[in-house]
């Protein structure tokens, strides 16, 4: 009884230890649907768009993207992954919002400022100097001979 007694000692020793150890830091960095910067979840499956982080709606299985700790302080408390500064530091957006093709900064620096490392205007898009404040470089095609001018230059209407 004697030994059992000090294995049992040795086992709540050991777990204590265990348990005392720091953790190395989860990697919650993955990329969504539509190769968008994501948040991974505890069940390290799912892969929730940045933007979808603190936003009231619970999408991770056990809440974890929305606990205080991650939503308490924003932008401060968010994973730096998950956030872009604009211009202007006051100003921020998450990740995915950048080179989405919408101004999201409201001075356009998510998309055409050097540290958003935006690529050229893809397929979807018509590069033109947009009149409209909701596009910076780049307007959607859809928009093209809509009979609204939305380039300064009506390449909108005329060429795209």
């Amino acid at each position: 009884s004697t030994l059992a007694l000090l294995v049992l000692v040795a086992a709540l020793a050991l777990g204590l230890t265990l348990a005392l150890l720091p953790r190395a830091p989860v990697n919650r960095f993955c990329t969504a649907p539509n190769n968008e910067t994501g948040f991974l979840c505890d069940d390290r499956v799912t892969c929730v768009p940045a933007s979808w982080v603190c936003d009231r709606v619970t999408n991770c299985r056990n809440g974890e993207d929305e606990q205080e700790q991650l939503c308490g302080d924003l932008p401060h408390s968010l994973l730096g992954h998950l956030v872009f500064y604009c211009s202007n530091p006051r100003s921020w957006v998450y990740a995915d919002q950048r080179c989405n093709g919408m101004n999201d900064c409201g001075d356009c620096s998510d998309e055409t400022w050097s540290l958003a490392a935006c690529p050229p205007c893809g397929q979807e898009w018509w590069s033109c100097g947009p009149v409209h404040f909701q596009f910076c470089s780049c307007i959607p095609r859809r928009l093209c001979r809509d009979g609204v001018q939305h380039c300064r230059d009506w390449s909108d209407e005329m060429v795209c």
